[in-house]
């Protein structure tokens, strides 16, 4: 079946009006349906941390000596340096200041940017690791039944933000935990 356009029905006015529909073991938001299983466990597909390496850095020659490194500074201001294992990639800026993107794990983001920043040493800089912070992490997950999207932005309008000409997906903002889910 198909779901409706809005919680109150379509653009012509005519129809059904569509309202919470209560659901026995306790209340369900009007804009979701109950999910059949209870361990929806969000995958995490990237993790995004820094690291300061405390020591001002040659990035051309840290780009001539080290590799699968490139550095273009008419285009961006950092050596763009990727390793395979954690899969990796690492923005190496001159203030030794360190971005380490797209491992899939804590553990992995933090053993990247040990390796990282050992490449960097091995060419001659004396590197330290230091402040060393997750700054990002993104997960997903299916809940296995659909969402209205347009039901939620209307129950939870003070969190959600939904704009479907702009971006596919309802992008909802929970103050605490701090955490933006994207819901499609």
């Amino acid at each position: 079946s198909r779901l409706p356009d809005t919680v109150a029905g379509g653009m012509g006015g005519s129809g059904p009006v569509y309202g919470p529909v209560p659901s026995p073991g306790g209340p369900v938001s009007p804009a979701v349906h109950a999910p059949t299983d209870n361990n929806i466990i969000p995958q995490l597909q990237n993790i995004v941390s820094t690291v300061n390496m405390g020591v001002k850095l040659d990035l051309k020659k840290i780009a001539l000596h080290a590799r699968n490194a490139e550095f273009n500074p008419k285009r961006f201001a950092a050596v763009i340096m990727r390793i395979r294992e954690p899969r990796t990639t690492a923005l190496i800026f001159s203030s030794g200041k360190m971005v380490c993107t797209g491992a899939k794990s804590e553990e992995d983001s933090r053993l990247a940017a040990r390796k990282y920043a050992r490449i960097v040493q091995k060419l001659g800089f004396a590197t330290k690791f230091k402040d060393f912070k997750i700054q990002n992490m993104v997960g997903s997950c299916d809940v296995k039944f659909p969402i209205r999207l347009e039901g939620l932005v209307l129950t939870h309008s003070q969190f959600s933000s939904y704009e479907p000409e702009l971006f596919p997906g309802l992008i909802y903002r929970m103050v605490k935990p701090k955490i933006v889910l994207l819901i499609f």
